[in-house]
């Protein structure tokens, strides 16, 4: 028997556990310490393929992607040393203007992100994308409000790999239409956003808190999931870390993500 196979096909296993386990508890809103030892993974193209199996055995749609810690706060809020990629699902998100119950969310903060939408396929391909090539993919700006969560219990110790298999903090996401006002010359590393909390504004912060330019930001994102994925896909979302310090939030808030003459959009917290 082809012991390389025998590996692989034990890989392979260990993979779909891992992802069941962590499937599991958030189904049934509960929280692991850690992933078992001979479950955890030891690179990062294992997390990525344990998040993918996750998705795919929820039976839910991929519908893009999220950035955890693009900014050097939101990396310390996971102690985590850079950026990392989860896969969005389409039952976690909600349209403009809805609610988003907290339920056993134990990081019960709010963001304010950019998102885009693409028009065209990114595949993965030998050589990194270009940020023009990048953009000249996207089809749409668009505004969002993300709840992140994890399924760890104290997220902050697991690591950047089991955060990445766990789907990178993903809880639920908020997506606006897209944005009618002309975007492409703006500068979004500058553009100012606001966080309006039961009506007093708490946080602002401006688009260079997503590696330095949310343009930025998505690019690393395409490239990352051109390498550990199967590239980016047509009507594929991305937001792209939040812009401003996450702010605590509590059942019975309104959050607001105020984004200047982009608009704005709210969020009932139950």
């Amino acid at each position: 028997m082809d012991k390389r196979w025998v590996a692989e096909k034990f890989a392979h296993g260990r993979i779909e556990a891992a992802a069941s386990l962590l499937l599991e508890h958030w189904l049934a809103g509960k929280k692991l310490a850690f992933l078992p030892e001979d479950l955890k993974p030891h690179d990062r193209a294992t997390a990525y393929e344990v998040s993918r199996v996750l998705a795919e055995l929820s039976g839910d749609n991929v519908i893009g992607w999220k950035i955890a810690a693009t900014s050097s706060v939101g990396q310390r809020h996971i102690n985590v040393d850079g950026p990392l990629a989860g896969r969005l699902l389409s039952s976690r998100v909600v349209s403009a203007g809805g609610q988003i119950s907290l339920g056993n969310n134990i990081m019960r903060v709010a963001e304010i992100e950019f998102g885009f939408a693409f028009g065209r396929a990114l595949p993965p391909r030998p050589l990194k994308y270009e940020q023009s090539e990048v953009l000249d993919a996207v089809a749409s700006l668009q505004l969002s409000i993300e709840i992140p969560d994890s399924r760890f219990s104290d997220f902050t110790k697991v690591g950047a790999l089991q955060l990445i298999a766990d789907t990178a903090c993903a809880g639920w996401l908020m997506m606006g239409p897209a944005i009618e006002t002309p975007w492409r010359n703006l500068d979004l590393a500058e553009h100012p956003v606001v966080a309006v909390l039961n009506g007093r504004e708490v946080a602002n912060g401006t688009g260079a808190a997503a590696l330095g330019n949310p343009c930025h930001a998505l690019t690393w994102l395409v490239n990352e999931v051109a390498q550990y994925a199967d590239g980016i896909k047509v009507s594929d979302v991305v937001t792209t870390g939040t812009c401003v310090v996450p702010v605590a939030v509590e059942p019975g808030d309104t959050f607001k993500a105020d984004y200047g003459n982009l608009g704005q959009m709210s969020v009932l917290i139950t």
